[in-house]
């Protein structure tokens, strides 16, 4: 009898629940997708790469005891890194890994939730339309797509499945990025009048590998299933292990570190693309062979489509060859300077009185503000206020992967980061002024879709 009651009140409830969800727009399908707090959930990975084995898993070895999940496979398809890989994570967590030969191996193993993706540039978005396909939550490393053919596959998959993709494109997990996004759209600060983005390092080996180059062999890989969709070419080492540094694998400068400050901008102007973008830069420098630039300056227009005579200019430069500036985010507007290196907000540049009065204008200087106390006054829950972008974006994929909500850098993100990453190489690449054509979404240069 008891049993009886307890299933019947458990039924009940759980109709009672449906009908609830239902009326929140959520199907009985996708109230059985919520993963429950006591269900463990089980992740694997996609390429054991460094940026995974120094930023993603500390991370996930931080979390995942308080939030129930676990590690359990690791995929790639180089013999050398994938036992690597095995024996790392073992050791991080205390436990057997798979090691599996490729991704239809692990997605084979059918005890996988979820996986992290951080593989060569160009091949992110094919790799995650595989494992939503297999039916996995995923957190796939930025730039999304190098391709719009990718970024328009990789967006359907997505929306077509529901899985949770977490691009991985952090500052919007950042609390002082959130408190400039919300000083933004509040009104405080005014219309954007002019984005300064810089990227600077001094470093010849950023993005080589020249200890490893010579150890990797072609037997011990899979030289066809790494192209994927690129045109065919003989083994190269280099452009296995140094892809950054050669198209059609990497962008570079552009897929790799504009398309972080890119996306704040997108994310504070509420804008999904550049309307255009000129580029030029070349490679001064570091004459290694590579094919990437070690040396860029992008201008772009943005605005909405709609009204040509509203809008801004955003110039984002970068070069590998002198670290002076390093990283900068600087936002100004008529009043003045919202400055992501400081976090402060100022009065800096704005309209000041004496100018303003021989116009019959009135003055427009903003207060000062620090976005660092701002943030600490908003942030409630210690576990999100980590000054760790990394461990904050990593910890609310595992959010979301249980609550179903979607994460802080949904899939559109990357769609939209890719479209501006895509119009800068083309504007690179053919030295034309580059648009987007919003009903093909397509890239343009001269007149024609670029093509790598």
């Amino acid at each position: 009898m008891k049993n009886s009651r307890r299933e019947f009140i458990k039924k009940g409830s759980m109709a009672g629940l449906a009908t609830y969800m239902g009326t929140m727009g959520l199907s009985a399908q996708s109230y059985r997708n919520i993963i429950g707090a006591n269900d463990r959930v089980n992740v694997g990975v996609i390429g054991f790469s460094d940026r995974f084995r120094g930023s993603l898993l500390p991370s996930f070895v931080k979390l995942h005891k308080e939030l129930n999940f676990d590690m359990v496979a690791v995929s790639d398809i180089w013999k050398k890194r994938r036992e690597e890989g095995q024996a790392y994570l073992k050791q991080q967590l205390g436990h057997d890994i798979t090691a599996c030969v490729n991704n239809e191996a692990l997605y084979d193993l059918k005890n996988i939730d979820a996986v992290f993706i951080s593989t060569a540039d160009f091949q992110h978005a094919l790799h995650t339309v595989e494992a939503v396909k297999a039916g996995k939550d995923t957190y796939t490393e930025k730039p999304l797509a190098e391709t719009m053919e990718d970024a328009r596959a990789v967006l359907k998959a997505v929306k077509d499945s529901g899985k949770i993709v977490q691009v991985g494109s952090q500052r919007r997990s950042g609390t002082t990025y959130k408190a400039a996004y919300d000083f933004i759209q509040q009104g405080k600060f005014g219309p954007i009048v002019m984005v300064e983005l810089i990227w600077n390092v001094n470093q010849p080996g950023r993005w080589r590998r020249p200890s490893l180059v010579p150890q990797l062999r072609e037997e011990d890989t899979d030289w066809k299933r790494f192209l994927l969709n690129r045109p065919f070419e003989k083994f190269d080492p280099r452009k296995y292990l140094e892809f950054r540094l050669f198209w059609p694998y990497s962008s570079g400068i552009p897929g790799q570190w504009m398309c972080h400050q890119i996306d704040t901008v997108h994310w504070f102007a509420n804008l999904p693309h550049p309307r255009s973008v000129a580029v030029n830069g070349g490679i001064y420098a570091w004459k290694d062979g590579r094919k990437n630039a070690d040396t860029l300056t992008a201008v772009f227009d943005y605005g909405p489509l709609s009204d040509l005579s509203k809008g801004f200019q955003v110039i984002f430069s970068s070069r590998m060859t002198n670290a002076a500036g390093d990283v900068k985010e600087i936002y100004y507007s008529n009043g003045g300077t919202l400055n992501l290196d400081t976090n402060q907000i100022s009065s800096e540049g704005g309209l000041k009185e004496n100018h303003a009065k021989a116009m019959g204008m009135k003055a427009n200087l903003l207060p000062s503000v620090s976005l660092n106390e701002v943030a600490t006054k908003v942030t409630t829950d210690a576990n999100t206020g980590s000054d760790d972008l990394t461990l904050s974006h990593v910890r609310n994929w595992m959010d979301c992967v249980r609550s179903r909500k979607q994460p802080n850098a949904p899939i559109e993100a990357g769609y939209n980061h890719a479209i501006a990453v895509i119009m800068s190489n083309a504007a690179y690449r053919t030295g034309q002024k580059v648009t987007f054509d919003e009903k093909k979404q397509e890239v343009m240069a001269g007149g024609k879709v670029f093509k790598y």
